[in-house]
């Protein structure tokens, strides 16, 4: 099965584009929690047990796990035998290096933790992202434009007159051999969105920056979608995780959860 295959197969059963991020802070998490041997792989389990009937994807920001030296390596397995294998799983690191480093990079990431998905930094060109892309059932996300502030710095930059982020997806056109490529667009500039779907129509994109960086949901439904309300993978992370810093933190997660998937879905509706 194709990583494309895979997200539209779990993206129908459980009718829905949302993916939680599941960027686990040992300072934010329930006090009680801190008693357990390993806080942090019971905290995301019963996030997960809350919520994998109705999310697409989770997502691991990596370095709220490589903090932790070893006990975050061990949360990170724990935590990925807990995810049901249909449903997508994303190793947020954004590498970018090149020779024996970046054949590391993708080895931990894709072979060892066995991620669905990486995001991948294109920066340092096409050595830096081909071994991420050495297995159809496995993608990566390559930066494209992001939804930090700090985006406007280069990715909006004009070469030959056409904005840097345009010359990147059509390096990821080339690149995409194996039909795994995927692209990370930022649900803060509705606009860039736009223009990215209308010129990569059949890939899927990772939509960050709903909830704490404020990014537009109606847009990110409307134009991160493929022309069959698919393909969009529409990550939040702060307000699921902490949605409660009590004991029912599992409730009040899947209720914040739900109350994102179904707004998505009047979304799709309106639009598809």
């Amino acid at each position: 099965m194709t990583f494309n295959e895979k997200l539209r197969s779990i993206q129908l059963k459980n009718n829905s584009l949302l993916c939680i991020g599941l960027d686990t802070d040992i300072q934010l998490i329930p006090k009680s929690l801190l008693r357990r041997a390993d806080p942090i792989t019971e905290f995301n389990h019963r996030i997960i047990e809350a919520t994998q009937d109705i999310v697409c994807a989770y997502k691991l920001n990596l370095a709220f796990y490589e903090v932790l030296g070893e006990r975050g390596w061990h949360a990170v397995h724990q935590t990925l035998a807990r995810i049901p294998k249909n449903i997508v799983t994303i190793g947020d690191g954004k590498r970018g290096d090149i020779g024996n480093s970046v054949e590391r990079y993708a080895k931990l990431i894709l072979e060892d933790y066995k991620f669905d998905a990486a995001t991948v930094n294109p920066y340092m060109g096409e050595d830096s992202v081909s071994p991420f892309l050495k297995r159809k059932e496995q993608c990566a996300f390559i930066l494209t434009v992001t939804s930090n502030k700090g985006a406007k710095d280069f990715q909006f930059l004009k070469v030959n007159g056409k904005p840097l982020y345009e010359k990147v997806l059509k390096k990821i056109h080339q690149w995409n051999t194996k039909k795994n490529c995927g692209v990370v667009a930022g649900t803060t500039h509705p606009g860039v969105l736009k223009r990215l779907r209308e010129l990569a129509p059949t890939l899927p994109f990772l939509l960050p920056g709903i909830g704490a960086q404020q990014g537009d949901l109606e847009s990110a439904v409307r134009y991160g979608c493929d022309m069959r309300g698919e393909l969009a993978i529409i990550s939040s992370s702060r307000s699921i995780l902490y949605a409660s810093h009590d004991e029912n933190f599992p409730d009040a997660a899947r209720a914040a959860a739900l109350t994102l998937r179904d707004t998505i879905n009047h979304y799709r509706e309106k639009y598809f």
